[in-house]
């Protein structure tokens, strides 16, 4: 198939919100199936959005892709199908990294300010990654506290997420799509910490640089209708370009 040879799909590991995880017949990759099912405020809202596993599947591809050639690694190895890839298996570390360039959601409730103003700096937070607790906002020391990730790993995942916004944010752009914040996940393969999870309109919130239309899972969330269409049309930007939009 490629370097890593030809993969076997094994038994079902692990199945998430929004993904399957299937073991192979090589120990160091993993199979992911994207799922059609839809969740937000951890759970509570339960849906689904069709195709979006076929949408996600693609776009995070691109924007792995994109980071690979950039020189940021990750776990993406190759496609497998419509809404399939195989991945490097990661130890996760249950640590979510969120970077704001614009208020937004929760931020916007927390501090009382208004969604829309762009920040001076990039914002990076910090939430322990537990279901049970609804993944609470930490900061460094609670991370350690909880041994979620070490002092050497909390600053190789905010220098990481950074240099994320820097490629992703430009690329963007220049489809009239704002990138406002995004959450990454990053875990462990050998000593090395790697992005891993996704990049998808599940994990970023985009927003027509020109109308400001939501184009995310927002949609979802504020019942706004139009949820299939928004991921169909960042797809279709990646892949081409918005002169016809």
């Amino acid at each position: 198939m490629n370097q890593v040879g030809e993969l076997v799909k094994g038994n079902e590991l692990y199945q998430g919100k929004a993904k399957r995880i299937y073991a192979t017949n090589n120990a160091d990759i993993l199979w992911v199936q994207y799922k059609d099912d839809a969740t937000a405020f951890n759970g509570l809202k339960k849906g689904q959005i069709s195709n979006k596993g076929y949408y996600n599947n693609q776009i995070a591809s691109i924007f792995f892709q994109l980071l690979q050639k950039a020189g940021i690694d990750n776990h993406f190895v190759m496609m497998l199908g419509e809404r399939e890839m195989a991945v490097k298996a990661l130890k996760i570390l249950p640590v979510e990294v969120v970077v704001r360039n614009v208020v937004a959601g929760s931020l916007a409730k927390r501090l009382g300010l208004t969604e829309g103003i762009q920040l001076a700096k990039p914002v990076v937070e910090l939430y322990y990654k537990d279901d049970a607790l609804g993944d609470p906002l930490i900061n460094d020391d609670h991370a350690l506290l909880v041994k979620a990730a070490t002092v050497n790993q909390l600053a190789e995942i905010k220098r990481q997420a950074l240099a994320v916004n820097e490629v992703i944010a430009p690329i963007l752009k220049a489809k009239d799509i704002l990138l406002v914040d995004f959450k990454l996940e990053f875990g462990l393969f050998g000593d090395q910490v790697l992005l891993g999870d996704e990049i998808s309109p599940d994990t970023c919130r985009f927003w027509d640089i020109k109308t400001g239309e939501k184009m995310d899972k927002d949609r979802f969330r504020r019942d706004l209708g139009q949820v299939e269409e928004a991921y169909a049309e960042i797809l279709k930007r990646l892949q081409g370009g918005v002169e016809n939009v």
